[in-house]
């Protein structure tokens, strides 16, 4: 029940038991919760303080609204780590509390696309592995991967599962393959093609797209890798501090 005899205000009062009933799975994920009218009812409080209750979990995507529908319980966004640090997207996931899987789509010897060579300023006829990976969080797709890394220093990844593997675990296997330092750039792009099959995203909903540089301790390009995270179930966040 909520307090009317303290300070604190009602509408946090109610975000919290709404919280916390989240929480001890009184409302699993995609579940509707009671509708103002009720929950004003449930605690005997305005429809005003239920509103701005709803409106607080709804910006802090703990809730969502369906038009005409009701109010439903949202699937937390995962926050990536990996944007400031050099972390296994396995690592990552399970930091967050959930179950990270993946499938191998391809592994395979390539001719660098020339997309692919000019952006990293490697001949055009260069040998690379191609890993192609789809990388899901409790069974769902959350991301695909495409990395390319040089033929001449990594071929033994081709003996690698990496459906049960990581690759920087692997790479860390070897000092001239492990990688040490990371550019990695962020733009907000609508999911094409690919993210349609791949992702089960719908054409034109939002995604996050990362191009990583992946170098060694001697400056030399390890991996390059191009990811989509679907923006509907992700977040990134960056700590920036003043020296």
């Amino acid at each position: 029940m909520l307090n009317k005899n303290i300070p604190i205000p009602l509408y946090f009062q109610l975000e919290k038991l709404i919280l916390e009933e989240i929480e001890n799975g009184s409302y699993p994920v995609g579940s509707m919760i009671p509708t103002e009218k009720e929950l004003s009812q449930m605690f005997d409080i305005s429809r005003t303080t239920v509103r701005q209750a709803i409106a607080d979990l709804v910006q802090k995507e703990r809730l969502y609204r369906t038009k005409s529908k009701g109010t439903f319980v949202a699937h937390p966004k995962i926050n990536q780590g990996f944007i400031h640090s050099i972390l296994s997207y396995n690592d990552d996931v399970r930091n967050a509390g959930r179950v990270p899987s993946t499938e191998v789509l391809k592994l395979e010897v390539v001719t660098l696309p020339r997309d692919v060579a000019y952006q990293i300023d490697q001949a055009l006829d260069s040998k690379a592995v191609y890993l192609y990976r789809k990388r899901m969080v409790d069974g769902q797709p959350f991301v695909r991967v495409e990395t390319y890394l040089p033929y001449s220093k990594c071929s033994f990844l081709l003996d690698h599962n990496f459906c049960e593997e990581s690759l920087y675990h692997v790479l860390d296997q070897r000092e001239d393959t492990r990688v040490t330092r990371i550019v990695r750039t962020c733009e907000v792009r609508t999911a094409g093609t690919e993210d349609v099959n791949i992702l089960g995203l719908k054409r034109g909903q939002p995604i996050h797209s990362f191009t990583s540089l992946g170098y060694n301790s001697n400056g030399v390009l390890i991996e390059y890798s191009l990811a989509h995270y679907r923006g509907d179930q992700s977040k990134f966040q960056v700590e920036i501090s003043r020296k």
